[in-house]
């Protein structure tokens, strides 16, 4: 990591957890990247599980990583234990809109900025 990464604080760490969006998904909410949450559909582009897809369980703020359901490995004692990838290293290709606020930000980048009213 950089030293400026390192020296960040929390809060702002977690605006740079983000990654870009799956081409179908930037036509559709215009915008090129979002930042992860746990939910999220996303696939690993780089390293050894390079091509699976799977749902976002845990994002750790302080490591800067991320983990993914099924990316796991064996230990020689026969537990096993998540592998930690990088947001930068992943694509999202479904996004998790339980959440009001994301869902409202995303109407708003669709629509072209402009502010949604309430119905």
């Amino acid at each position: 990591m950089r030293h400026r990464e390192v020296k960040l604080p929390l809060h702002q760490r977690r605006k740079q957890i983000s990654a870009p969006l799956f081409p179908d998904l930037r036509e559709e909410y215009h915008t090129r990247s979002l930042q992860l949450r746990k939910g999220d559909t996303v696939l690993v582009r780089k390293g050894y599980f390079k091509g699976h897809e799977g749902k976002v369980t845990e994002i750790n703020t302080k490591k800067m990583s991320v983990y993914v359901d099924g990316v796991k490995r064996d230990r020689t004692d026969g537990t096993t234990v998540n592998i930690p990838i990088k947001p930068w290293n992943v694509v999202i290709t479904k996004l998790d809109l339980s959440d009001k606020w994301r869902k409202r930000t995303l109407e708003q980048k669709r629509k072209g900025g402009k502010e949604v009213k309430k119905k």
